[in-house]
C-alpha cells in the first residue's frame, strides 16, 4: 500500500499531443504511437565534428518551427532502428527536456528526417511507460480533413472499376 501512494499520478493523454521542447521555445504536435518502442524528433544537419560532438537542427528549412538554431550534445548514443515497413537505419539518440501532458521530462529521441510524416514527433512506448495513459478517443490536434485515406475513398465511391484499374491493375504488370 506505500509503494503505491508513493508513485506518481500518470496523465492521460491522446492520441496525440502538442509537446514543448524546454530551453527551445517551441510547442509541437506530436502522435503517441505506442506501437512505436522508441521516440522520434525530426531533425536536419545531423553532424558529428572531429571532437565527436553532434550538431543538428530542429526541423528544416520550410516547416513552420523551423528556427535554424543548432543544439549540439556531447552526450548522445547510436540505435539501429527497424520501421514498421522493415527497413533498419542507424540513427542518433539525444536526451530533451520536455512537457507533455503537462509533465516536465527527460525523453530520449532518435532524430530522424520526419519530414513526410503528418506529425514531426513521435512519443513511443519509453517515454510513456509509468508517466502516461493513453486514451485513444482524445486529440489535442483534430484529424486533417485532406487526409489522404478520406480523398482515396471519395475517389473509389465515384467509379470503384476505374478506381481498382488505376491503383491495383496497373501496379501488378
Amino acid at each position: 500500500m506505500v509503494a503505491n501512494s508513493m508513485k506518481k499520478e500518470m496523465r492521460i493523454i491522446g492520441s496525440n499531443a502538442a509537446v514543448e521542447f524546454i530551453g527551445h521555445g517551441i510547442k509541437i504536435p506530436a502522435k503517441i504511437d505506442t506501437g512505436a518502442d522508441s521516440s522520434s524528433l525530426w531533425a536536419s544537419k545531423i553532424q558529428v565534428d572531429p571532437k565527436g560532438k553532434l550538431s543538428f537542427v530542429l526541423f528544416d528549412e520550410g516547416f513552420e518551427h523551423y528556427t535554424g538554431e543548432v543544439i549540439t550534445r556531447k552526450k548522445f548514443r547510436v540505435a539501429s532502428i527497424k520501421s514498421s515497413s522493415g527497413h533498419t537505419e542507424i540513427r542518433y539518440r539525444v536526451d530533451m527536456v520536455i512537457k507533455l501532458g503537462g509533465r516536465k521530462i527527460r525523453a530520449t529521441f532518435t532524430l530522424s528526417g520526419r519530414g513526410t510524416h503528418k506529425f514531426p514527433v513521435l512519443i513511443g512506448r519509453r517515454t510513456l511507460v509509468n508517466k502516461f495513459l493513453v486514451n485513444v478517443s482524445k486529440r489535442a490536434f483534430p484529424r486533417n480533413p485532406g487526409d489522404v485515406t478520406q480523398s482515396l475513398n471519395i475517389e473509389m465511391k465515384k467509379n470503384p472499376y476505374e478506381f481498382y484499374m488505376k491503383h491495383h491493375v496497373k501496379n501488378e504488370k
